[in-house]
C-alpha cells in the first residue's frame, strides 16, 4: 500500500484556546471553575498568546478579567501550573504590590485584589500528559479513542510545550508519536509528517535501528534536557496526548 507523507513546512501551531467566562467570580472561584470546566486560569507564554487572548475578552465585551498569574512571594509571580513566567506585560506602574492577583485591562495586566469579583479567561492546553504506563501501541490507541492523537513534536515551540508538561510525568520517559519506519530507515510522527525539527539525545536517532530486534519508538526525557531517545515499542511509559 502506498504512504503518502507530508513536507516539512513552517507554521504557527497555538498550543491553547481561551474561553471568556461571562460570569463574576473571586480569582480562587474562577480558578476552581476553570479547573472544573476546562484546563486552568488563562496562561500566557508570549505575544502570540496574548493576542489570543485578548481576541478572547473582545468579542466577551468586558473589561477587568481574571487570569491565572498570582504573586507567590515577595515580587514573584507564577501561573497556576507552576510554570515559569515567560512573558509579561504589566501596564505601566503595574504592578503596584499590593495585592497579590492579576487581571487583564486592554491588553494590560494589573494587579488587583483576590478576594474581588471579576469576569474571567480559561485555556484548555491542547497537550496532556496521561500518567498511565502502557506500550507505545496502547499509548496510540488511548490518545486516538479519548482525545486526538499521541503528540506530534513539529517545531521548537511545540517541544518547549511538550517540555513544560512533560514535568508532570511519572516516568523517566514520555512517550510521543514517533516512530522508526525500518524498511525506509526513517523515523515519522503518527501524523504522517517527516521529522524536520529534531532534539535526539546523543547516540539516539542518527543511526540504523536493528528492526530485527525490535520495533523502536520515541520518547522524551521528563527531567534533564528532557530530549528524544529511542525506546523498545514494548516499554510501559506516561504518554502525551494532543488534545484539538
Amino acid at each position: 500500500m502506498a504512504r503518502t507523507y507530508t513536507l516539512c513546512s513552517v507554521s504557527e501551531c497555538v498550543q491553547r484556546q481561551y474561553h471568556f467566562i461571562n460570569e463574576r467570580k473571586t480569582w480562587t472561584e474562577a480558578q476552581r471553575y476553570c479547573r472544573e470546566n476546562y484546563t486552568d486560569l488563562a496562561t500566557v507564554d508570549n505575544m502570540n498568546d496574548m493576542n489570543e487572548m485578548n481576541k478572547s475578552v473582545n468579542d466577551g465585551g468586558a473589561q477587568f478579567v481574571w487570569i491565572g498569574l498570582q504573586k507567590t512571594g515577595r515580587d514573584e509571580w507564577e501561573w497556576p501550573s507552576g510554570e515559569p513566567v515567560l512573558y509579561l506585560n504589566w501596564a505601566t506602574g503595574q504592578p503596584e504590590g499590593r495585592d497579590y492577583c492579576a487581571v487583564m485591562f486592554n491588553g494590560e495586566w494589573h494587579d488587583l485584589a483576590c478576594f474581588d469579583t471579576r469576569h474571567f479567561i480559561c485555556n484548555n492546553n491542547k497537550l496532556i500528559v496521561i500518567r498511565e504506563n502502557l506500550t507505545w501501541s496502547e499509548a496510540l490507541r488511548y490518545c486516538r479513542q479519548n482525545h486526538v492523537d499521541l503528540v506530534s513534536v513539529h517545531s521548537e515551540d511545540i517541544q518547549r510545550r511538550v517540555m513544560n508538561v512533560v514535568k508532570r510525568a511519572s516516568t523517566a520517559e514520555v512517550w510521543l508519536g514517533l516512530h522508526n519506519y525500518c524498511i525506509m530507515n526513517m523515523w515519522l510522527w503518527v501524523s504522517g509528517e517527516i521529522v524536520c525539527y529534531q532534539n535526539w539525545a546523543p547516540g539516539n536517532g542518527t543511526k540504523q535501528e536493528n528492526c530485527s530486534l525490535e520495533k523502536r519508538k520515541g520518547a522524551v526525557q521528563s527531567g534533564g534536557d528532557q530530549r528524544w531517545i529511542s525506546l523498545p515499542e514494548t516499554y510501559k511509559l506516561n504518554f502525551i496526548c494532543s488534545r484539538y
